[in-house]
């Protein structure tokens, strides 16, 4: 049986992107590097127990899976990023 499940998106549509990073980087700069002109959003989410990580929700409009994962991976390969849901 397979287990993989294929998300059925209809494109355009908004897509959330839970990015950490260390609390003393700016994720404002984060974005602008990683999403240049294109619009969207930030909203902080959680700070980490101790304070040293901050989550934070950026939500952009996606074309595609293609547009949609290569986001991910930009932000993924951003140096100041430590984690990307």
């Amino acid at each position: 049986m397979e287990n993989s499940k294929e998300l059925k998106l209809q494109y355009p549509c908004k897509w959330e992107y839970k990015a950490i990073c260390e609390s003393h980087h700016n994720i404002k700069e984060i974005a602008t590097d990683v999403f240049d002109k294109r619009e969207h959003s930030i909203k902080k989410s959680n700070n980490s127990k101790g304070g040293k990580y901050q989550s934070h929700t950026i939500t952009t409009l996606v074309h595609s899976d293609d547009d949609r994962k290569s986001i991910y991976e930009e932000l993924k390969k951003h140096k100041s990023i430590k984690f990307v849901l």
